[in-house]
Formats: structure tokens, C-alpha cells, sequence
């Protein structure tokens, strides 16, 4: 994936930041739930009576985001630099580390740190580490 830093904007960062703060602030607030989406994903693997429609409505709010987004203003261009079964590997390992991890980097790295949790601020330790060491050997040690 190639970063465009010509056109890269630090406070529509800053704003998406801050809006997802408050959403999940306001998860909280009103859900009692964390906004953790390994764990809102993983829920619809073993339903609870009662606890599927918040789940799934949630989940397509994710992927209609984008889609109203683009309603506004064009998507910006994304190239991803990796083969299918690079994509594949990759999103099965994000995957089991996410369980081994009891989360993500949604739930430990917003919702976790937000409420200054010890745990959470070990895994967002952990998984920015694995990503940084990752980037480097496929990056300097592979290629």
C-alpha cells in the first residue's frame, strides 16, 4: 500500500481520530459494550439471544461508511502492492493474532487505552511492534 503524502491532510486524521473516539465513547455510554471489532465479528460466530441485530447493523455501518463517503467526495486511490495469497496469509495471521490477543486494534488500541487499561496498552504494544518488525523484514531482510 503506497501512502500519497502530497495530498495526505493531518487534521481530516485528526477528525477521523476524534470522531472514532467518540463513538466509541458513545458505545459505551449507551451499549455498556466495547467497540471492538474482532469481538463484534466473533460474536455473530456464537450468537446470543438477543445480541445479533446490534451486531450486524454495527458491521454494515462499517462497510456503508465508505459508500456514503463517496457520496460527498471521491474515495481516495488505494494500490495494494501485495499478491492474493499475500492478502490471504496476512489476514489469517491479523486474525489469530487478534485471538491470541483477546482483541484488536480497535478494542485494545481505542476502547482499551481510553479506559487505561494495563492490559490493553501491553497488546497495542505488542501488535505495533509485530508490525513494525514485520514491515521491516519483508521490506529489508526479504526483499
Amino acid at each position: 500500500m503506497t501512502i500519497d503524502w502530497i495530498h495526505f491532510t493531518p487534521w481530516h486524521a485528526l477528525a477521523g481520530g476524534l470522531l472514532i473516539g467518540l463513538a466509541a465513547a458513545l458505545f459505551i455510554l449507551f451499549n455498556g459494550k466495547i467497540a471492538g471489532i474482532s469481538g463484534i465479528l466473533g460474536g455473530l460466530l456464537r450468537p446470543v439471544k438477543g445480541d445479533l441485530l446490534w451486531r450486524v447493523a454495527f458491521l454494515l455501518g462499517l462497510m456503508a461508511a465508505p459508500l456514503v463517503f463517496a457520496l460527498f467526495q471521491p474515495l481516495p486511490d488505494a494500490t495494494i502492492d501485495a499478491s492474493n495469497v499475500t492478502l490471504v496469509v496476512a489476514g489469517l495471521l491479523v486474525g489469530l493474532g487478534t485471538r491470541y490477543g483477546a482483541g484488536c486494534t480497535s478494542g485494545h488500541g481505542v476502547c482499551g487505552l481510553s479506559r487505561l487499561s494495563l492490559r490493553s496498552l501491553v497488546a497495542t504494544l505488542a501488535f505495533m511492534a509485530a508490525g513494525f518488525l514485520t514491515v521491516y523484514i519483508v521490506r529489508h531482510l526479504i526483499a
